[in-house]
């Protein structure tokens, strides 16, 4: 059973993290200031050590030398960056103590257990990715009815094609931490998968390519990244990877794409089978 004194103190951590990567989209000039505050108020609560908040710093300080550099020195550095975005992806840095929130978790009765943490590693990719890329939160363009139909349509038609593949089938569950599942996954999980997939690759690609190019190879990516549920949950999920990656062409403003992304997975966890069925 899950209970709010189970965050404190420590969730502490978790707030002011998810408080700079708002701020990412509201007033991005306070974020190394509140990101700092995150880091000694994590260390202090040892929810980090040293050697992790050192690696942190590294990657930071690499994304922001990146934008004075041209060619080759660049290229490097973005390369760099990457790797240490995946290393803390993949939780491979030893010294983040991710706070386990819920443990092998039924939804329902037809659901799959599964296990939730409130990830400190993860979510700093963002920072970094935006250092490489300052120009990804907003782009400018002009979104017409059209556009929005196809978003709106396609937002519509994916859970049903979840569903008739079978790997989630209707369900409905209101759980009493859907609020902590609401922050984790709205700007722990989305904002740091959005940033990496629509505002570092699509963009990048879309830039040196073309928008087709852009949002077919994020897409498949962000699939492929799902690959623990099986072939059909990357099929669906690449599916979910063109509706995000469509929303932030069209509209220019990658937090619309976060906010698609994250009422997607809401509506997954309110009405089907979460996170598949048994």
């Amino acid at each position: 059973m899950f209970h709010v004194n189970d965050l404190w103190p420590d969730g502490l951590v978790w707030l002011l993290l998810a408080s700079t990567l708002l701020s990412l989209f509201f007033i991005p000039r306070i974020w190394p200031v509140l990101l700092g505050t995150t880091g000694l108020v994590a260390l202090f609560l040892d929810r980090i050590s040293p050697t992790a908040l050192v690696f942190t710093l590294l990657g930071l300080v690499i994304a922001k030398i990146s934008q004075g550099q041209k060619g080759l020195y660049k290229i490097l550095c973005h390369i760099l960056v990457v790797i240490w975005g995946f290393c803390l992806a993949l939780h491979l840095i030893p010294g983040f103590d991710n706070l386990l929130v819920l443990e092998k978790t039924l939804t329902g009765s037809d659901s799959i257990p599964f296990t939730m943490y409130l990830n400190l590693d993860k979510p700093l990719i963002a920072f970094g990715l935006l250092l490489l890329a300052p120009t990804m939160l907003w782009q400018k363009t002009d979104t017409n009815r059209h556009q929005l139909t196809i978003i709106c349509g396609l937002f519509l038609t994916l859970p049903f094609i979840a569903w008739g593949v079978g790997i989630v089938q209707p369900e409905f569950s209101l759980p009493n931490w859907m609020w902590v599942f609401v922050i984790n996954n709205l700007v722990f999980t989305c904002v740091a998968e959005e940033f990496l997939f629509r505002g570092y690759i699509q963009r990048g690609l879309c830039q040196r390519f073309s928008p087709a190019v852009g949002i077919a190879v994020a897409s498949v990516l962000f699939g492929m990244a799902h690959f623990a549920g099986g072939a059909l949950f990357i099929l669906v999920a690449t599916l979910a990877g063109l509706l995000y990656g469509l929303t932030y062409f069209w509209t220019g403003k990658l937090a619309f794409a976060v906010l698609i992304h994250f009422a997607f997975n809401l509506v997954h966890l309110v009405f089907f089978t979460y996170p598949m069925t048994h």
